[in-house]
Formats: C-alpha cells, structure tokens, sequence
C-alpha cells in the first residue's frame, strides 16, 4: 500500500477539482503498514497494487477497516467521494484507533447532517489534529457548531478550510466565537459562502485574536463596504499574515477608500483584489498602500474596469515591489498612459514569473513598451496577452526578444484571440518558436466567433514543437485544417502521441 498522500495545493485556488478515486485499497492484511510504522497515511486516490473490479463503495469500508490496524495513521485524506455520504459513522467510529491523526480531508464527500453529528463526536477523539477540510459539502451549513464546538482553548489546529458550505450567518457568528480558541491557526478558508457577510463582525472580531493567521481566504463571500472597514480593523493585529485573497466581492466598491490597517501587513507576500469593483476612491487609496507592502510577491488586480482611467499613479508605484514575481492585471479597461506606466514601471521589476496583461485592448500596436522589461525579466516562466488586439509589429517585436535570448525560461505563452495578426506574423513567430526550450504551453486559438484557414506556417510550429522537449499543449482552437495539413498533423500525432496534444479548431 502505498503511503504517499496527495499533493495539497499551494496555488490559493478554490475551485473544486474533478474526482479522481478509482481504485480500491487490497483487503490483504499481508499488506498494511506495521503498527509502529511513522507518518502514515491513507489516500485511496493514490494507493497502488490495488485491484480494479471495486465499488467506490467498498474502497470506502476498506479504508474504514484499515484504521485498527493503524494507530500511528497521521493523514486520512478520503475526499471526492459521493459514497461517504451517509455512510461516515462507519469511518467515526474507528477513529479513536488513530488518535494522533494530524490531517483530516472530507471535501465534497456529500456529507450529510448524521455524518455532520457523527463527525463532530470523532473530533473529540483527536487531540493531534492539525488540519481539517470539509469544503464542497453544503450540508455543513447550518451545523456548523456540532462540527467544531468541541475545540477547545489550546486546539492545535492550523488549517481550516471550509470553502462553499452553505455557512449560514448563525455559522459565521459562531465562526468569530470560535477563533480565539484557536491560537495556533494559520490558514482559514471560508470562500463561496455568501451568508457569511452578514456576521462580518463577529469574524473581524475573532480574526483580532488569531495572532498566527498567515493565509486568510474570503474570495466570493458577498462581502461589502463595511466589511473592508470591519477586516482592516482586524487587520492590525494579524503580523504574521502572508495571504489576502478577497477576491470576487463585487460590493466591496468604494470600501477600500481608508485601509490604514492594510498598509500593516508588512510581511504579505500574496494580495487578490480582482473583480472587486475598484472605484476610482479606492486606487487612490490603493496607491498610498501598496508600495508600503515591501514583501508582496503576488498581486492580482484583474477585472476592475475602472482601474483603466485612474490607475496611472498606482502602477508607477508598483516599482516600489522589489520581490514581486506575479502581476496580473487583466481585464482592466487599461487607457495608453495607464499602460505606459505599468511599462515604464515593470522594469524595476526583475523578479516577475507572471505577466497577465489579457484583454486590455490598448496593447494593441503598444507592446513596445513592454520591450525593455521583457529583455530585463529574465526570471519570466508565464506571459499571458490573450486578447489585447496584437498585430504583426507586435509579433515582430516579440519574436526580436525571443532571438535575443530574453525569453529563455519561458514556460507558458498565451497569444490567443489575436485575430488581428496577419499570415506573416504567426509565419516569423513559428519559426522561432523552437527557441524557447522551457515552453510547455502554447495557445494561439481564435476568437469564438471567428474561423481562419492555417498558412503555410502551420509547418513551422510543427517542426517547432519537435524542438521542444518540455512542450504538451498547443491550444490552436478554431483554426482550420485542410486535408494536406490534417495529414501532416495525424502523422505528427502518431510520432508524439503520447507527450503533446494539439487542440486544434477541426477539419476543413
């Protein structure tokens, strides 16, 4: 049996991921862990040597069977399963077996409101328990309290996630009771739980005692005006905190027009703003904070359309970031002097890995602008102008730096929607693809509402793509294919079938 859990993810994504169980671990007892065996765990996603002719059903109650047998388990990670709903007393009631259980992940397991109970019970037999995740099962929502009501003062959790759980307003007062018993939390994610924001300062209030916070997550929560208020308060007392994402709080216009407390957060490393409904008070306010925070390395100010007009002050400022590593800003209704002082700004930016610039149309013809930081930025892995009207100068342009050198350790490149580049731009630009050897990502795809016939310079990206080795995807989506090209592509596809897939528009 495997004992390798999975991965958790670190890129501060809330989107729930596809199931991934299907298989079933072995009955054997020849093959369980000894007992006295450290750091084990269980995730049955990725358990080997297992047979295929299993229930998901019965992968659950083998799991459940495995625990006696396990005193020293530390992860259980059983998420993505529909079964377990109805069914977790079976997994509860052999959790006093594994008492120094340090991880525990149940997200969209269709839990329902007997496993709620039954859960809330396990929880008191688990003194070690560091990190719990219950996100994507809605029937946490209203229980909340039978969950949780048994931390006590000197809990050692860590990690709470609790994303899209239907939490009501009762949960989320409940929620602001509870922090101060946990002093050791780090991370809390309450994401796409919209009810939340009417107990914003029963929240606040219990952020104020949570000195330890480094990663604070209320993307799409309904939050408004007065929420920023009530969180900035907070704010003062949270040193530690590395992540802010608030992301997707449409209301939150006009609530970040005095954020003293923001401009405390010293050591934040990750800030998400987009689509947040900017106002042009807030950018002001924005470009006196900002360049305060010295440690920021991620900054995500995406799908403020009002940012375009009044932006100027605060994207010259954002030189003053000397670590910054990703800037995105896509989306943004960016005006030529906005764009030009981004430009003139990202150079003192060596630091950047990401640069999302996609639709802001005013690129168009402009990227010259961008020419001097895209030599400087060497350290450039992803660079994202999808829909920004490019025309053939730009390509030209983009090619001179690719010929260069500049672009050595690009990873991912994203031109798509560009309908405006003519036949000799995508011409100069394939026979030069084949220099960026780090390249494993590629979209050149048109607009929807637009289909174009492939150029003789669909020959050239094939025989690019044979000259680099990292590459797996080219998304090339409704260019068309006649029979001579279709040929050489299935020809291709036979040669590379396995490592690089070409999403292509069709047939002619």
């Amino acid at each position: 049996m495997s004992r390798t859990g999975k991965k958790s993810s670190s890129d501060g994504e809330t989107t729930p991921q596809a199931p991934l169980v299907n298989e079933s671990i072995k009955g054997s007892k020849s093959r369980f862990p000894k007992a006295g065996s450290r750091k084990e765990s269980i995730d049955p996603k990725t358990t080997d040597s297992q047979p295929q002719d299993k229930t998901p059903k019965t992968i659950f109650l083998d799991t459940a069977a495995l625990l006696p047998s396990l005193p020293d388990l530390e992860k259980l990670d059983i998420s993505w399963n529909d079964v377990i709903g109805g069914n977790l007393h079976v997994l509860t009631q052999q959790m006093h077996r594994v008492s120094k259980l340090k991880i525990l992940r149940l997200s969209s397991c269709r839990l329902t409101a007997d496993d709620v109970r039954a859960l809330g019970e396990a929880l008191k037999v688990l003194p070690e328990l560091e990190e719990l995740n219950l996100s994507w099962n809605s029937k946490v929502g209203g229980n909340l309290p039978l969950i949780l009501q048994t931390l006590q003062e000197g809990s050692k959790i860590q990690t709470l996630e609790l994303v899209d759980c239907t939490l009501t307003s009762e949960d989320g007062v409940f929620v602001g009771q509870l922090l101060p018993r946990l002093q050791k939390l780090e991370v809390l994610d309450l994401s796409i739980n919209r009810n939340i924001s009417g107990s914003l300062n029963s929240i606040a209030h219990g952020l104020k005692s949570t000195p330890n916070l480094k990663v604070l997550k209320l993307h799409s929560c309904g939050l408004s005006q007065k929420s920023v208020k009530l969180l900035d308060a907070a704010f003062r007392y949270l040193c530690e905190l590395r992540t802010l994402d608030l992301s997707c709080n449409k209301e939150l216009g006009g609530g970040f027009e005095d954020t003293a407390g923001l401009a405390t957060l010293e050591h934040l490393e990750g800030l998400d703003l987009r689509q947040c409904s900017l106002t042009a008070d807030d950018v002001l306010s924005l470009t006196q904070v900002i360049p305060l925070l010295s440690s920021l390395q991620e900054l995500d100010l995406s799908a403020n359309k009002e940012m375009g007009s009044y932006s100027e002050n605060l994207l010259s400022r954002l030189r003053f970031l000397p670590v910054l590593k990703s800037l995105i800003i896509s989306n943004c209704a960016l005006k030529c002097e906005t764009f030009t002082a981004l430009a003139e700004a990202s150079i003192h930016l060596p630091a950047l890995k990401v640069i999302n610039l996609s639709w802001n149309k005013c690129i168009g013809g402009n990227l010259k602008l961008l020419l001097e930081t895209l030599k400087l930025s060497m350290s450039l892995q992803v660079l994202r102008l999808s829909s920004c009207s490019l025309v053939t100068e730009d390509m030209t342009l983009l090619v001179s730096v690719i010929q260069t050198g500049h672009l050595v350790r690009l990873q991912k490149l994203d031109l798509s929607y560009n309908d405006g580049i003519c036949e000799a731009g995508w011409t100069i630009f394939c026979q030069n693809l084949w220099l960026l050897k780090e390249l494993t990502e590629l979209d050149i795809s048109l607009r929807p509402s637009t289909f174009r016939k492939c150029g003789q310079w669909f020959r050239h990206l094939l025989s690019a793509v044979t000259k680099l080795p990292k590459i797996t995807e080219v998304g090339m989506k409704r260019w068309l294919l006649p029979v001579s090209q279709e040929e050489e592509l299935q020809g291709f596809d036979q040669d590379h079938r396995s490592s690089i897939h070409f999403d292509h528009g069709g047939f002619q």
